[in-house]
């Protein structure tokens, strides 16, 4: 018996077993260099071998003096089941090979005479069949005594993206003319119920949409997305229903559609409006039949999809005047939502602002304290004709501009600090009437404009007397009496003079 063994080795182990001295003597040259190689002149040297060494792959010859290959071989498979086990053999007896396979579970046959290159290439086969059995079983160990920790982060995961888009997600206050809405969203959310949400354009109807999945029992399945007004209809068409591959021009491969992505969960349509006749009749027969024809399949699929809808159209009125479908109008208008703007919401801007700031922070990577009462105040005036977006949008250019630890209300776009100002002047009913004209005389309306352009002016200038005096084309005394005469003066203690 002798051996190559190198103490620091991380080599795969090989043991030869050949009652040939020779022959045994040829295998170790060959395999030496990239392996540990043990030797054995029988099957019973090469018991004491696989007792005393951790050997990961055996080469056994098949005719030995006393004990066969195959016999050894069954005997290794039953006590040392990872041992990767190869005979070899001058001899093509085909009952050797069967029971060599069926009984002693070989992982490979080899014929004498053999080839350096192709016996090198089969044990490094058997080394990465070794590596990888060894990894398989070391995965299904930690699945086993790690699956009720990750069972539990599942856990927490899904019940945090419960809560963060969930009924509880929607910021809101306590008079906001949401709740209705929400009170009507828990009641729906559990049945399968197509629902239509109506709105203007960033009110958040995606996230109601989200709501009323992470409230119903299809919570655990997926939720996905499509905006129907932002492709043709033929892209439309092979994005929800999937296609095979040559259905079209440049269709290389199958693609599978977000209606099946969607199976089991919702399936949310924004811009439902927008699509076109032809295009309705196709989604109204997925809807009755609850099945549909990918584009080139000869054969339909079905699914169990909850559908959401969402348009910024008054569908209603696209019905009357036929440029929507009546029959799918009322099938996805089981239960129709309609999401208040956000000048109907004045009590949740400040909510709302300070929701969308956190989410700000997290994507430009800067921190601040907050807002200033005044800037909450001024966005609170505002009437946001894009909604949230809009406000989401002021939010990230405020904290990408700002050099101070409060957002003010001097980093808020032009148009929304002298609208807001519109709104809160003395004097003035609204935005809207300083623009059209409103009941009273002419110095009353002048009045109005007056009082507006200073107090923006104040404000865009951080309520720095000197800057906005020489700006207005005013002494520093005319500005302080037009102030006390439109209620300015005490607006902002602290002012820079």
């Amino acid at each position: 018996m002798s051996n190559s063994r190198r103490p620091a080795s991380r080599m795969a182990t090989v043991l030869v077993v050949d009652d040939e001295v020779r022959s045994q003597e040829a295998l170790r040259r060959t395999l030496d260099e990239e392996f540990e190689v043990f030797t054995a002149s029988s099957a019973e040297e090469a018991q004491k071998i696989l007792e005393q060494e951790p050997v990961q792959i055996l080469l056994c010859d098949q005719r030995m003096p006393g004990e066969s290959g195959v016999s050894f071989l069954k005997r290794v498979r039953s006590q040392w089941p990872d041992v990767v086990r190869i005979i070899i053999s001058g001899y093509t007896d085909s009952e050797d090979i069967i029971a060599g396979i069926n009984e002693a579970g070989i992982y490979q046959y080899l014929l004498k005479p053999w080839q350096p290159d192709a016996l090198l290439m089969a044990i490094r086969n058997a080394a990465e069949l070794y590596r990888l059995q060894a990894e398989n079983q070391r995965l299904s160990l930690e699945l086993r005594t790690t699956s009720p920790v990750l069972r539990r982060r599942v856990e927490m995961k899904y019940e945090r993206v419960k809560r963060e888009f969930g009924l509880d997600g929607l910021t809101r206050a306590a008079d906001s003319p949401l709740n209705p809405v929400c009170e009507l969203i828990a009641q729906v959310a559990p049945f399968d119920l197509s629902v239509l949400i109506s709105g203007e354009s960033g009110t958040g109807k995606e996230m109601i949409a989200r709501a009323i999945h992470y409230q119903s029992r299809r919570a655990d399945k997926a939720f996905v997305v499509e905006n129907c007004g932002a492709l043709p209809d033929q892209l439309l068409e092979a994005e929800l229903f999937g296609y095979k591959r040559g259905a079209f021009t440049g269709a290389y491969e199958d693609r599978i559609g977000l209606f099946q992505q969607a199976d089991g969960g919702t399936l949310f349509l924004d811009e439902i409006g927008e699509t076109s006749p032809a295009f309705q009749v196709k989604l109204l027969r997925v809807l009755q039949e609850g099945e549909f024809r990918p584009l080139g399949s000869p054969r339909p699929v079905t699914v169990d999809v909850r559908v959401i809808a969402a348009t910024n159209r008054d569908l209603e009125t696209e019905v009357r005047e036929g440029r929507f479908r009546e029959d799918l109008y009322y099938r996805l208008a089981i239960v129709p939502l309609h999401v208040p703007p956000l000048r109907e919401r004045p009590m949740d801007i400040p909510l709302l602002a300070e929701r969308l700031l956190d989410a700000s922070e997290k994507a430009l990577g800067k921190e601040v304290e907050g807002f200033t009462p005044e800037a909450l105040a001024c966005m609170a005036a505002y009437r946001w004709p894009g909604n949230v977006r809009e406000l989401q949008n002021t939010i990230l250019r405020m904290l990408a501009l700002t050099r101070e630890n409060y957002l003010g209300a001097h980093l808020l776009p032009a148009g929304v600090l002298a609208s807001s100002c519109a709104q809160d002047v003395q004097g003035s009913g609204s935005d809207d009437l300083v623009a059209v004209g409103f009941a009273g005389t002419l110095q009353e309306r002048v009045d109005a404009l007056e009082a507006r352009v200073l107090k923006e002016t104040l404000i865009r200038l951080r309520w720095n007397k000197t800057r906005a005096a020489n700006e207005l084309g005013l002494s520093r005394v005319g500005l302080r009496a037009k102030m006390v005469r439109y209620g300015l003066e005490g607006d902002r203690s602290g002012g820079v003079e």
